[in-house]
């Protein structure tokens, strides 16, 4: 059971490589309006995984006109997404939902510190656009691995010039991240959106700084955790079910494929509305939303189905699902 989005026709009508493993695809609406969407904003692509028809949640790219622009990084280990927007040629058919946002932008703030890392950088280039159209005060640190691989990085220098600082792993530059948090205004704003290790060093950094938690905003990446993925059981003892989680699916789909609806909607690990009880586990769980702070996480008494996962081992937990209701 999902929440309830409009879902349209649409049509893929251009396609390019913006760093060797990245593709940007342009989709037109097809029978239902274009919606302008402010920065920040995602859209929701059904996709085929394995024959069966599931649904991925992609960062719109720019500022759009009258198209949807995403990015996706291919990658063997994801959970089929991107292999399937992979296999797509000009002209596909898709059905796609209208533009939400989980992660908006508050303007007329001093000072603006956009944080991105690989392929997060997808939901930070609306933001990076609209605060230099709009004349505000902004920095951008984009770290990736290799200076060959750094998505858009033509388009972003000629954009945002000095602006605009490379953080190379490759050429030995990683992002300190707290001494760019120094760097920030005391009432300034970061953005971020990488994966788990850069947000968590941005949290403690954040937090060691004394500022107001309400100007810390981020997502992550809905396959990155602290531990790589293993298979594990999931117990729905109500229900007296067992359902086995392999390592290239998420719990949601797992409980789906079951016949266990759970209420969701980003499915990246932000809106929380697919928490769901945990009553037992009997290894530790990898918890990879950024929904839960660090003591609700510490609590291990729910859980994110659409991201989060236990170690291996058996997780043993309780849904809303109620079987005729």
């Amino acid at each position: 059971m999902t929440q309830i989005l409009n879902w349209s026709d649409a049509r893929l009508v251009g396609m390019r490589n913006v760093a060797p493993d990245v593709r940007e695809f342009e989709i037109e609406p097809v029978g239902a309006p274009w919606r302008a969407f402010p920065p920040g904003s995602h859209i929701n692509i059904a996709v085929l995984i394995d024959d069966l028809p599931d649904h991925r949640s992609y960062s719109l790219v720019g500022s759009g006109d009258e198209t949807y622009k995403i990015a996706v990084k291919r990658s063997e280990k994801s959970r089929g997404g991107s292999r399937y927007m992979w296999s797509l040629t000009e002209g596909a058919r898709l059905k796609v939902t209208e533009p939400h946002n989980h992660f908006s932008l508050d303007f007329g703030k001093p000072d603006y510190l956009l944080v991105a890392g690989g392929i997060g950088i997808t939901p930070i280039i609306s933001m990076a656009e609209t605060l230099r159209r709009t004349g505000h005060n902004y920095r951008l640190a984009f770290a990736n691995r290799e200076r060959a691989g750094v998505p858009f990085h033509d388009e972003l220098a000629a954009a945002h010039g000095e602006k605009l600082d490379l953080f190379i792993t490759e050429e030995g530059r990683r992002i300190d991240i707290a001494k760019e948090i120094d760097r920030l205004a005391p009432d300034g704003q970061l953005y971020l959106c990488g994966p788990m290790g850069l947000l968590d060093a941005a949290k403690a950094a954040w937090k060691a700084s004394g500022r107001p938690v309400t100007n810390l905003r981020f997502e992550t990446f809905g396959t990155t955790g602290h531990h790589a993925p293993e298979p594990f059981m999931v117990k729905v003892p109500r229900l007296g079910r067992e359902i086995m989680v392999s390592e290239h699916e998420t719990m949601l789909h797992a409980l789906a494929k079951a016949g266990i609806d759970v209420m969701s909607d980003c499915e990246r690990g932000e809106c929380g509305l697919c928490a769901i009880d945990v009553l037992a586990c009997d290894s530790e769980i990898d918890h990879r939303d950024v929904f839960f702070n660090e003591d609700q996480r510490r609590a291990n008494d729910k859980i994110c189905a659409c991201v989060s996962r236990a170690i291996g081992g058996t997780l043993t937990v309780d849904t809303a699902y109620r079987p005729g209701s």
